[in-house]
């Protein structure tokens, strides 16, 4: 195989290793009632300790596809039909689009459930604009609770849902939300139905770390999980010490993960500024000086990442 093709499959490899593991970090029901407090009315003002028992089952990460007609599956159980979430093997139906993290929640009048489905992106998308994703997934989510959450026309039973995105290199710390809203043009008839049934909550995260502070609470705790920046020690002392979590082997395992991931991309990526400059005509000198590494790792990139002539 070429030696660029090779590393671009790796580069590509590791940055799916990144995905995977961030999305099974922020898939611990303790990160997901953080999120929860913060995002979810029901639930704002809680601890977030609290919250996790309100969380049903292991959360569906990255296997329920979002195409219509292959979110549910059909299934026998006794004789009777049961329907419930796709979640095939991802090697089966492979190329398809998936929900990252897709999870119920019981409502504390313990009957009401609601659908929560969060999003993660390192940077924003340039081939779209990401509300117009958010309202196409927050859809199929309540047009795939038909035979699943509730038959025929039993449209009252239809669940709450929450698209929740969070998106990393952000130029500011933000959060929105997007619901629906009803306007009077002619009268004030009282329609009867769930104007909350579709939520849409956007967060941005700045590259820069946020201040210890009640405004940003959510967002230095993601940005602290999913930071390519910070050391394994530093992400864990933010996570013991300022949230009161307590780290398992699950999460310390994805947490030096990530970083042994996030140092193999920022390899790659400086490997890739070395080479384009070389390319151009730089000497290893002024190629050292401008990224900041000695000559001799400079001409070490080089020389491993130049086709061996014939």
């Amino acid at each position: 195989m070429d030696t660029e093709i090779k590393h671009a499959v790796s580069a590509t490899d590791q940055d799916a290793q990144y995905d995977d593991k961030a999305k099974r970090l922020l898939g611990n029901k303790i990160i997901l009632a953080h999120i929860l407090v913060k995002t979810v009315d029901e639930f704002q003002g809680m601890n977030p300790k609290d919250v996790v028992s309100y969380i049903e089952g292991e959360p569906f990460i990255s296997v329920v596809p979002v195409e219509p007609g292959l979110t549910n599956v059909e299934k026998e159980e006794n004789g009777q039909r049961i329907v419930g979430m796709n979640t095939e093997n991802a090697e089966i139906n492979e190329g398809l689009v998936r929900f990252d993290i897709i999870f119920y929640v019981r409502m504390k009048d313990g009957i009401s459930q609601v659908i929560i489905n969060i999003e993660a992106q390192k940077d924003e998308p340039l081939g779209y604009h990401i509300l117009n994703r958010a309202v196409f997934y927050v859809s199929r989510l309540v047009s795939s609770q038909k035979e699943r959450d509730f038959v025929k026309t039993n449209y009252n039973d239809i669940r709450r849902v929450f698209f929740i995105w969070v998106c990393m290199g952000m130029d500011e710390s933000s959060m929105a939300y997007v619901h629906l809203a009803k306007d009077d043009l002619l009268g004030s008839y009282p329609w009867k139905g769930g104007l909350d049934l579709l939520n849409i909550v956007l967060i941005g995260i700045s590259n820069e770390l946020p201040e210890h502070d009640e405004k940003y609470e959510l967002h230095r705790l993601l940005s602290t999980l999913l930071s390519m920046e910070l050391t394994v020690d530093e992400k864990l002392g933010i996570i013991e010490k300022e949230y009161s979590i307590v780290v398992d082997d699950k999460i310390r395992e994805d947490v030096s993960a990530m970083c042994n991931l996030s140092q193999g991309i920022k390899d790659n990526t400086l490997a890739e500024v070395i080479m384009t400059m070389h390319e151009k005509g730089y000497d290893s000198a002024q190629i050292a000086e401008i990224v900041k590494k000695t000559i001799e790792e400079v001409e070490a990139v080089i020389k491993k990442r130049e086709p061996v002539l014939a």
